[in-house]
């Protein structure tokens, strides 16, 4: 089997636009929940509170002609994918458009205005606001098709939708065509623009947070007086290449993805299931031919819901039987749905090589019905590991698991 390694990444997220600005934000220990203003003008919404992309501007060269197949969520998805083809020198290479290059990239949905502007066919009766590109712009596999269109890639598209795991799917089904020698580039991850209809979807399942008056105290995972879960936005994409082809240009190595598995729970469209989910890190782990007590810290899920906390912290027990340290970056950035596997991955990596992992925050009084892990609080934490696990659980009981190997 091939090794693939991770040559290039890039992001645009609630705590800033470039690696290094996001890594230093999370060094402040203060979340990016802010209230928003606009909800007010939606009826029978409790949530306020949201995670909006800070920092980024679209480029310049994105004209109209180049935008006109996207929405925000593309804009972001190409944008990030830019940066990180820059990131890890392939940016112009003509390699990208040989076939040896693919694209594996997901987000819940598609951008949301044009999806509106096809309904008022149903609605009013009347086709209006439609041109060419509307459809472009509202299909799940938009941020795939743009990314593969703007660069001119002719390998493999495998448009990851699945809802919260679709950002961390798309950089497994990326790792698995380089692993078995479909493709020897891929360019990976997920995105999301936010939306007050996503708040909207965890406000009837009453799963968001209602701490309006108090943004900076929530979302809280873990946390036995936790209320739920804020909504966020962004994109994170990574380059993933196979690992002779990255050393015989002479690239740059920031991580290797040793490991990856998804399965789904069978049994319920939305209360999680804690077997299926230590399963899934259980065949990770086993992908990754490695042992569990090598992996020194797990990037959870966490996105303070009770029901979530508590099955994915009791699989991850069940999975490691001991107190593995274990933090959500969510506490900082909101649920930032399809594009959170990709942005945890990346700040998984740059948390792993600098050997300093954030902590949860809002995580004061910890729920006694959570697994027995060692849950990181007040403060960062010095972790010398040579393997970290991220994982990501989705609407539909999808649940993924990546295994990270620092460079």
């Amino acid at each position: 089997m091939r090794r693939v390694v991770v040559t290039g990444m890039a992001l645009a997220s609630p705590l800033g636009c470039s690696i290094d600005t996001a890594f230093e934000r999370l060094k402040i220990y203060e979340n990016c929940v802010e209230y928003q203003p606009e909800f007010d003008e939606i009826k029978n919404m409790h949530t306020r509170l949201a995670c909006r992309v800070r920092g980024f501007e679209q480029p310049e060269h994105f004209t109209r002609k180049v935008t006109r197949t996207m929405g925000p969520v593309s804009v972001m998805a190409v944008a990030t994918a830019e940066q990180a083809l820059k990131h890890a020198g392939l940016l112009g290479d003509s390699v990208i458009t040989q076939g040896s290059c693919g694209v594996s990239y997901g987000s819940s949905t598609g951008s949301m205005k044009p999806i509106f502007d096809f309904y008022a066919i149903e609605l009013d009766k009347e086709v209006k606001n439609l041109n060419s590109g509307s459809y472009i712009k509202m299909m799940p596999q938009t941020a795939a098709v743009n990314i593969s269109l703007y660069f001119k890639t002719t390998g493999r598209l495998i448009p990851t939708s699945t809802a919260c795991t679709s950002g961390a799917l798309g950089i497994g089904m990326a790792y698995e065509a380089i692993k078995y020698g479909q493709q020897d580039i891929m360019i990976a991850g997920g995105a999301e623009e936010l939306h007050p209809s996503q708040a909207g979807v965890f406000d009837t399942l009453y799963a968001t947070s209602v701490k309006n008056d108090t943004p900076k105290l929530t979302p809280s995972p873990f946390d036995k007086d936790r209320d739920g879960l804020v909504i966020g936005e962004g994109a994170g994409t990574v380059i993933l290449e196979e690992y002779e082809h990255a050393k015989n240009r002479g690239a740059k190595i920031y991580a290797e993805i040793t490991g990856f598995a998804t399965n789904t729970d069978g049994t319920h469209i939305t209360n999680p299931n804690p077997e299926t989910m230590q399963i899934v890190m259980e065949k990770a782990i086993q992908n990754a031919n490695i042992s569990k007590e090598e992996i020194g810290y797990v990037n959870a899920h966490g996105t303070g819901t009770k029901n979530g906390d508590i099955a994915e912290t009791t699989a991850t027990y069940n999975t490691f039987k001991r107190q593995i340290p274990i933090s959500s970056i969510k506490s900082y950035t909101g649920h930032t749905l399809g594009a959170c596997g990709a942005i945890e991955t990346v700040l998984s990596i740059e948390m792993m090589n600098n050997k300093w992992f954030a902590p949860t925050l809002n995580l004061k009084n910890l729920d006694s019905e959570c697994g027995d892990l060692d849950y990181i609080c007040d403060g960062g934490r010095i972790i010398d590991t040579e393997y970290v696990m991220t994982n990501n659980f989705a609407f539909g009981g999808i649940n993924t698991s990546l295994i990270l190997k620092s460079s």
